[in-house]
């Protein structure tokens, strides 16, 4: 079974993205394994750091080393990708030359309360991955308006249409991850 290392843009405990990423990889089960990389201990991106490398950061590095694909769970603030985000991809390619993201298949997904669930920041997301060499599928793209009866007890997706979309994006995942190589 491919793995996917889960990249989640958001540090508090109770994160819709979180949850979403847990909903995600419940739903793939299957098909694909989700390694939810906890960036919580990732210190912010410091060339000095690199003399006594943090723990964290090696953890961080392995994890997404190992996997065949990379999944990036984006929350939106204020139209754009969070920090968090940008931390975990700063120290993720370097030092030069050491770009763990290289060439892995990749997908950006989030949500959000409002309308347009994380569209904006997604859009900005991309072009940092393309710049990194991601090799992002494009479609289908999901921008999830999130409401808090999206899953039940067991984390099973409780409107039919919700569901069915998300097992085709699984799908489309989980076939990107195998046509681009993923190792």
């Amino acid at each position: 079974m491919k793995k996917v290392a889960v990249i989640v843009g958001s540090l508090r405990r109770e994160s819709i993205n979180k949850k979403f990423a847990k909903v995600l990889a419940h739903l793939a089960k299957d098909r694909l394994h989700f390694d939810i990389v906890d960036l919580s201990n990732v210190p912010l991106y410091n060339d000095d750091l690199w003399e006594t490398v943090p723990e964290s950061i090696l953890e961080l590095k392995r994890r997404i080393s190992e996997a065949d694909g990379v999944l990036f769970v984006s929350p939106e603030y204020n139209r754009s990708f969070t920090p968090v985000l940008k931390n975990a991809i700063d120290w993720g390619t370097r030092p030069y030359g050491k770009n763990v993201f290289s060439n892995k298949p990749g997908a950006v997904v989030g949500t959000s309360p409002g309308a347009i669930g994380s569209a904006v920041g997604q859009s900005q997301l991309r072009t940092v991955l393309a710049s990194i060499h991601v090799v992002t599928m494009g479609q289908p793209e999901v921008y999830l308006s999130w409401k808090e009866d999206l899953f039940d007890a067991d984390l099973d997706i409780v409107n039919e249409s919700t569901r069915g979309f998300l097992e085709t994006w699984v799908d489309h995942f989980a076939r990107w991850i195998d046509r681009m190589g993923g190792d």
